[in-house]
């Protein structure tokens, strides 16, 4: 699995691969919000990094059958994030630690070719902050289609 030098701009849109999702897939750090595990499981997709995948999606929604195929190639061209759900109430809620803190949507278009044919997944995906190892992280849960 190729990983992008450290200078190389992040697959998920970001300046630098070594300062945005780079630190979440090698596990020195933990994604602060839905959104950022979001944007560096897509970085992991581009990459392959089936480890990584597994490693953040919740267990009771995880598939067991592998996420690759061998002779699957998928060129991955770009992520627009539509919205982040909690991002636009945080204001509205209070400091507390709530059931719906840990709890958060982002809507995103993914755009990729496979055999020269372009596709796009528009994807709506719920994730759950809970505890799991190295502390309290988001995990992707699932996700639903809009059109």
């Amino acid at each position: 699995m190729p990983t992008p030098q450290k200078t190389a701009a992040c697959p998920c849109g970001g300046t630098a691969y070594a300062t945005c999702c780079g630190p979440y897939i090698t596990g020195a750090a933990l994604p602060p919000t839905a959104e950022t595990l979001m944007r560096s499981r897509y970085t992991a997709f581009t990459l392959r990094d089936e480890a990584y995948l597994r490693a953040t999606w919740h267990a009771s929604t995880r598939p067991g059958e592998p996420l690759f195929a061998d002779e699957e190639k998928v060129h991955w061209l770009g992520l627009e994030v539509k919205s982040a759900l909690r991002l636009r109430q945080r204001k509205a809620k209070s400091a507390d630690q709530t059931e719906e803190s840990n709890r958060d949507t982002v809507e995103f278009v993914a755009r990729y070719k496979v055999s020269g044919r372009a596709h796009r997944l528009h994807e709506v995906s719920r994730f759950v902050r809970e505890q799991g190892e190295g502390g309290l992280r988001w995990f992707y849960l699932d996700g639903s289609f809009p059109e």
